[in-house]
């Protein structure tokens, strides 16, 4: 040890056990017991240790909240949006948590959330004459609650502008703008290939959101995240365009639906050989009453044999009754073991109109 600069002293009432007394000088390389032994082992000469391999060797693999990361990065890369990496460090706004040492007063506070940073980079996207950003940001967001500092990963995405480009015969040369449908879409189609169900609700606690385009995600009965347009307001105040969208999903809760083996390796399902049939129906309901609800009841009363229901009109105005809307929807019927006859689908159909009839206050047109 005097080799090293350190001081041994025997420690009353134990045998082979030694206390060292690290120099001044020393006491940032030699903090641990672990240092210690690591000097020792450079003295002793590497070379001079045994170099036997482990009897058993176990092949490395990921952590399930890194392989479940890359796998939500893959699919919404998959979907066309570009992921983001963006600074933790933020001006602050108050409601942000401050950090007490900063190294620049514009970058003193940690991010609460990922839309403005993802809305910032919307506008140097457009400014700098690259169009419309469609991006997604997996990272840390911080809070304070009561008197403990929470932090945990949060995924956010931003879509918008056009989906056909302006100068084209499509549209008069202006270009299509992305709906809120479209952008939905996007999202639906992230949730299919992560293999859940999302639940779309009414939401009008977001600020930066406008309070009737906005819709909060539930999956298996718990808060996922919140998916809207952005507030005409902010839009106006950024520059921006009104047909922007933001999403924000509750990652904590993706790896605890996602970590599953029968999510992680899906079991193969054997698609049907036979043809579906195809029935329209359409209805006025009460504004009040959400497409989610309706088609959660066509689902369940059609059963097995009803395979998909699918919104595809909307309609207020002319020839409507005050306060309602006219919906259509497209429910496709089909068996795996046999081709359907209407004598099998017609009974399953009337049974799905006369249970909307007596669940809900709607008018059947069809």
């Amino acid at each position: 040890m005097g080799a090293l600069g350190c001081q041994l002293e025997l420690v009353d009432g134990k045998e082979d056990t030694w206390s060292v007394k690290v120099p001044p000088y020393r006491y940032r390389d030699l903090e641990r017991e672990i240092d210690l032994i690591e000097e020792v082992a450079r003295l002793y000469g590497y070379d001079r240790f045994c170099d036997t391999l482990p009897a058993k060797t176990e092949p490395g693999s990921l952590s399930p909240e890194y392989g479940i990361k890359s796998k939500l990065r893959a699919v919404l890369r998959g979907v066309g949006l570009t992921e983001v990496v963006q600074y933790s460090l933020v001006k602050p706004t108050g409601k942000e948590v401050n950090l007490s040492n900063p190294l620049l007063a514009e970058y003193s506070s940690l991010r609460s959330e990922l839309f403005a940073g993802l809305l910032d980079a919307f506008v140097y996207n457009q400014d700098q004459g690259n169009g419309a950003l469609n991006a997604f940001e997996i990272e840390r967001v911080f809070w304070q609650e009561e008197d403990k500092l929470r932090e945990k990963d949060s995924v956010a995405g931003i879509m918008g502008g056009n989906i056909t480009p302006e100068g084209t015969w499509i549209n008069g040369g202006k270009g299509t703008p992305m709906t809120w449908y479209d952008a939905k879409g996007v999202l639906e189609n992230v949730f299919a290939n992560l293999g859940i169900s999302v639940e779309y609700r009414p939401d009008n606690i977001q600020e930066r959101l406008h309070p009737g385009r906005t819709a909060a995600l539930w999956l298996q009965g718990r808060r996922l995240g919140v998916f809207g347009q952005i507030h005409p307001q902010v839009g106006q105040e950024k520059g921006l365009p009104d047909e922007v969208y933001l999403f924000e999903l509750d990652f904590s809760l993706l790896l605890t639906v996602l970590n599953r083996d029968s999510v992680i390796t899906p079991k193969f399902k054997s698609y049907s050989t036979y043809p579906g049939s195809a029935r329209d129906l359409a209805l006025f309901a009460p504004l009040d009453l959400s497409v989610t609800d309706i088609s959660k009841v066509m689902s369940k009363t059609g059963g097995k044999l009803l395979q998909k229901v699918e919104v595809f009109d909307e309609y207020k105005g002319k020839n409507v009754p005050e306060g309602q809307r006219s919906l259509a929807f497209n429910l496709v019927y089909q068996a795996s073991d046999r081709t359907l006859t209407d004598k099998d689908v017609d009974p399953v159909h009337q049974k799905v109109r006369d249970t909307l009839i007596k669940k809900f206050d709607v008018t059947l047109r069809s």
